[in-house]
């Protein structure tokens, strides 16, 4: 994990094994993280994934503050802004990984999921499941770390992800429709903000979308759209500290003053408040 450069409040971490140059996935215990955070907010181009054997803290996750507590995960996805707020207490591990370090179709579908839960609590029963597919993980990192380099560590990262069984594991989130939805939105919300769009593109009827993305998330498909075009408005509001101008040209709005409304329409801000807001906390 190697801090490559910082704007104002944001620092970009790009992937980089300290021990072996080809290895997509590393681990580190928090002691390790303590060492090298600075308590600044970072946006990384890979996977975090933490595991937490004991003690409380708190970390924030695009502008979502979450608890973290003894036998519980974390996930952060590739370009999520985040701050680890409070883990002077907190022990366990952490896994950081590149997208393409799962080998089985269903921990890769889980990783290619846009919207990962970011924390919840393992039951007691996987518990035990978890906490042996972390130390096998663990193990086996090791070994490669010392020269032995194996697939090993990305078969053990996928057992430990499927040991996981993070929410959107479920089987809703399997829905065809939306998971057809999900991804055209993330390859297009940048330039196509109407419903209408996404269902003629897809072949299926407007209702019919949005009663599957509402069936999943509980939205309407027009408020996933919107929903997920305000979270990249706030990443780049925040990380790249654009202005509202550049804001409208990177988001496909036709001026700044159609994107300052839509912004405050859906978060009662606008976008210069918001940014100061941040700038402050």
């Amino acid at each position: 994990m190697v801090e490559t450069g910082h704007v104002t409040m944001i620092r970009q971490m790009t992937y980089r094994p300290a021990e072996r140059l080809a290895a997509t996935v590393e681990t580190m215990t928090f002691d390790r993280l303590r060492e090298l955070n600075d308590g600044g907010t970072q946006r990384a181009d890979f996977h975090v994934l933490a595991l937490v054997d004991a003690g409380h803290g708190l970390l924030t996750v695009d502008f979502c503050q979450h608890p973290l507590e003894e036998r519980s995960a974390v996930w952060i996805p590739p370009g999520a802004v985040h701050q680890w707020d409070d883990m002077t207490e907190v022990a366990g591990h952490i896994v950081l990984f590149v997208p393409t370090a799962p080998v089985t179709r269903a921990s890769r579908e889980l990783v290619g999921y846009p919207e990962p839960a970011a924390h919840w609590s393992i039951p007691d029963a996987d518990w035990p499941f978890v906490d042996a597919a972390r130390n096998h993980l663990l193990l086996e990192e090791s070994a490669s770390s010392a020269g032995l380099a194996t697939e090993l560590p990305e078969i053990l990262l996928s057992v430990l992800i499927a040991r996981l069984r993070p929410p959107h594991s479920g089987a809703r989130f399997s829905h065809p429709v939306f998971r057809l939805f999900r991804s055209s939105v993330e390859a297009h919300f940048r330039e196509h903000h109407d419903a209408g769009y996404y269902a003629r593109a897809l072949g299926y009827a407007p209702r019919t979308l949005s009663r599957a993305v509402q069936q999943v998330t509980g939205r309407t498909a027009k408020g996933y759209i919107v929903d997920r075009i305000v979270l990249e408005a706030k990443r780049l509001l925040a990380h790249d500290r654009l202005t509202a101008t550049r804001c409208a040209n990177v988001l496909g709005f036709p001026d700044a003053s159609n994107f300052s409304v839509f912004f405050r329409k859906a978060t009662g801000m606008s976008p210069g408040a918001w940014q100061a807001t941040l700038a402050v906390a």
